[in-house]
């Protein structure tokens, strides 16, 4: 009874903590680090009105082992994006301090660009040079981001539409579709090998390679994630690389001096998103079980085989799949190159089931709307800027993990309550509610005639008296989710999410995890700081180390895109703090 009840509540966890890449350019190997891996590093530029902090992507080629299958060749490279102090040393390894952060699910390193550039500013005030480093998985090679580096270079919305979805050539490359249930699993069968085990190589590899010294890492680096990424983090601190107790150079514990949890837990124990259920403690220690046996770790690798075999790709029919989580970056490209233009990213969508489905089920004010599609949602006459906050605010989008606080429907434009999926009070009487739908009351537009012109008030610009929502609610520009979510080389969202890293996360007691995981806990040995979103997915900081800092007002997204000035006046916490780390960590014991 009390196995079953751990692999429900292991089940339940994975599903609720769940809610980019473009292959750079060639450009001259960078000399800041010295590597044994073949290395480029490519600046970009940003629309940012930070100045002061350099963005690049690095790449470095990191050959998978024959044994994962055939696959491309740009799946042997492994990215991330390399924030720095303009005036600080190019060589990472001369830096004060190095943050590097693991993605949730269905997320990628550009989620990442405004908490990096506000820590590295804070950090710099305080007379530091820090680097933020946001990782993207290695599965992310497959995505074709042609049309929206093209639409940013020209900002043009249209330019990227017309790639994706009227086929039209951009530099000779034609686009060549989305990847759907069907076909993942004869496309990309050689992910169901890139799970945690692969996971943690690369990232332990990029660390390797651009801070060679291990005690430079050990004193230096800091490690985290945000949601999912918390957890995988967990999993790195408590991993032994080469299995081999007797040689603890390269246990994850010994590369950070660290670690911060955004909106998440560094733990490799999953179903620590049930401390949101406030279970009596009986109950809770049936739930929470230190570790399921090993035979029946081996059982469950063995079914969770089969299921990565055949959905390699998380893909569902709607509203998460490679198509849909492209039309998060589209609708933040046009909100981000023309926001006050009207109906940009809603004219240009193809009617298939996926785009229409998903729309339903984001924007629909009630039932009879979601199943019969009258009245027609896509009659709504809206601002670029409106349409992106219609999708990802957390007083329009039904579903937590994808929330951020961004404002509100400007006054003239006609809202009513939500009924679907449920009525605000139906769902605060859930458990778990705020990790589920999250904390604040949901609205729909009332009148889609095709005439009324719905527009967008930003975080910062919503009166005390609105009854809808209230300005300590609101964190996030919406202005700067738009450049986050388009801008960036390695993207916001992401397409591919291997399966197998979620099923092996979930299963603490695989066969690798016998063999690798050798340090339970270990991440407690160091100092830790853990960020609550109020509207979160609600975890708290395991065994009640180091420092929980709690966010009233932030939704899961908000703990990355807060704006650095919020609205009682006051910097944004969770980039103050992370930089109070980056100074001491000490701070944070």
């Amino acid at each position: 009874m009390r196995i079953r009840s751990r692999l429900l509540t292991t089940v339940t966890g994975a599903v609720l903590v769940a809610p980019v890449i473009t292959l750079v350019g060639q450009g001259a190997p960078a000399s800041a680090a010295p590597s044994s891996l073949e290395r480029v590093e490519r600046v970009y530029q940003s629309s940012s009105p930070i100045t002061s902090v350099v963005s690049s992507v690095v790449r470095h080629r990191v050959p998978l082992a024959k044994s994962v299958g055939p696959h491309p060749a740009q799946c042997d490279w492994v990215s991330y994006l390399r924030f720095r102090a303009a005036d600080g040393p190019e060589k990472s390894a001369d830096a004060d301090r190095i943050l590097v952060a693991q993605p949730g699910i269905l997320e990628g390193a550009g989620a990442f660009e405004s908490i990096a550039k506000n820590t590295i500013v804070k950090a710099a005030k305080q007379g530091k040079h820090i680097e933020f480093w946001a990782l993207d998985r290695r599965s992310n090679c497959l995505e074709d981001h042609t049309g929206l580096e093209a639409g940013n270079a020209k900002k043009s919305f249209d330019v990227a539409a017309d790639y994706y979805f009227k086929g039209k050539p951009l530099g000779g490359k034609k686009f060549t579709g989305f990847t759907n249930n069907i076909d993942n699993v004869t496309k990309y069968p050689w992910l169901k090998n890139v799970g945690v085990k692969q996971t943690l190589e690369d990232q332990y590899a990029i660390m390797k390679a651009d801070i060679p010294d291990q005690q430079g890492r050990k004193q230096k680096v800091l490690c985290g994630g945000h949601s999912l990424g918390g957890f995988i983090t967990g999993y790195f601190s408590e991993w032994d690389f080469d299995g081999n107790r007797a040689t603890t150079d390269d246990a994850g514990f010994n590369q950070c001096a660290g670690y911060f949890a955004l909106d998440t837990a560094v733990t490799s124990d999953m179903t620590i998103v049930t401390d949101a259920l406030n279970l009596p403690s009986g109950v809770r220690s049936m739930v929470q079980m230190p570790a399921i046996p090993r035979e029946l770790g081996q059982a469950l690798d063995l079914m969770y085989g089969l299921y990565d075999t055949v959905l390699p790709v998380l893909a569902l029919p709607t509203l998460i799949n490679p198509e849909t989580m492209n039309l998060l970056a589209l609708a933040a490209l046009a909100a981000n190159t023309d926001p006050h233009g009207a109906n940009r990213v809603l004219e240009a969508l193809p009617r298939n089931l996926n785009i229409v489905s998903t729309l339903r089920i984001l924007l629909s004010k009630d039932y009879g709307t979601a199943i019969t599609g009258q009245p027609d949602i896509l009659r709504i006459r809206a601002t670029n800027e409106a349409t992106l906050g219609a999708i990802m605010d957390d007083n329009s989008m039904p579903f937590g993990i994808l929330q951020a606080s961004i404002g509100m429907v400007a006054p003239g434009g006609p809202v009513q309550a939500k009924s679907f999926p449920f009525p605000d009070a139906v769902a605060a009487a859930f458990p778990m509610s705020h990790a589920i739908w999250g904390d604040n009351k949901k609205f729909a537009p009332s009148r889609l005639d095709g005439r009324t012109l719905y527009r967008w008030s930003d975080y910062d610009e919503i009166s005390p008296t609105d009854t809808r929502t209230s300005p300590w609610q609101e964190i996030t520009a919406i202005g700067e989710l738009a450049r986050n979510m388009s801008e960036p080389p390695l993207d916001f969202t992401e397409w591919y999410f291997p399966t197998a890293l979620m099923t092996g996360l979930t299963n603490r007691s695989s066969p690798d995890g016998f063999r690798h995981r050798l340090y339970p806990g270990a991440a407690l040995g160091s100092p830790i700081v853990t960020f609550q979103a109020g509207g979160g997915i609600g975890v708290d900081a395991p065994d009640g180390h180091g420092r929980l800092v709690k966010l009233p007002g932030y939704n899961h997204l908000d703990v990355l895109t807060a704006a650095a000035k919020q609205n009682n006046g006051k910097p944004e916490r969770v980039s103050e703090n992370l930089a109070a780390m980056a100074v001491d960590p000490r701070s944070m014991s």
